[in-house]
């Protein structure tokens, strides 16, 4: 074995999950749920909600965003984590899936916390921007439609404080980023050419971006973290 890899990766991955994961009750009772969606490969993983409600708490966030909320699993890592009068500004367009995100948020008593748009995320992020509230985000996720990552990316960026954190997921789109043919077949007729071109040119933009620091990592389908300089 190489140094730095590791074999038997699903037993190691077992392994991790039972050795780290902290998941709340109505965290569990939510993914459940959302497993049972036709469209639940959308839902991050566990592992990946926890990092996420970790990297909040360690830079103290207290005004995040987050475009693409789907049944609202990762905005609930984020906001059990936040303090009582930190809020989130929640991007989507489905009022199915929130309305989902919705019951858990109210039933885990951090509804307060979270104001839901529903219209399409670029709209919202150029309202804030035109009511004078760029730089003032401490944390933004983006997890919404690929084709539209890079206007995510910048308009965000202007949201972003210095020093504030972004993490943007998918961004090895189940391997198809290096070789389209890769991609399951199940996969197909949800993620077009033009959005995986999408993830590559952004890829490409982030590392050579001399206006952030960055890593990318290999959790979850990959995730990009971003730190506004």
């Amino acid at each position: 074995m190489e140094k730095g890899k590791l074999s038997n990766i699903e037993n190691l991955y077992k392994y991790m999950l039972d050795n780290s994961i902290r998941e709340t009750e109505v965290l569990q009772r939510l993914r459940v749920e959302t497993q049972k969606d036709a469209s639940s490969i959308m839902q991050i993983p566990i592992d990946q909600g926890q990092l996420m409600a970790l990297l909040v708490k360690l830079i103290g966030a207290k005004r995040t965003i987050e475009i693409g909320v789907y049944t609202g699993y990762s905005a609930l890592c984020v906001a059990q984590v936040m303090p009582n009068d930190s809020y989130t500004i929640a991007c989507d367009v489905n009022e199915a899936w929130t309305a989902i995100a919705k019951k858990y948020w109210k039933e885990a008593n951090v509804a307060h916390k979270i104001d839901l748009i529903i219209a399409p995320a670029v709209d919202t992020l150029k309202s804030l921007i035109e009511k004078g509230e760029s730089e003032s985000y401490d944390f933004v996720f983006i997890d919404a439609d690929k084709d539209s990552y890079d206007e995510y990316y910048e308009l965000s960026l202007k949201l972003l404080r210095k020093g504030g954190l972004m993490v943007i997921d998918n961004v090895l789109l189940f391997g198809s980023v290096m070789d389209s043919t890769l991609l399951d077949e199940s996969l197909r007729d949800s993620i077009t050419e033009n959005s995986i071109q999408a993830i590559r040119d952004l890829n490409v933009k982030i590392k050579n971006d001399d206006r952030i620091d960055m890593s990318m990592l290999q959790i979850a389908d990959g995730i990009t973290l971003v730190c506004k300089r």
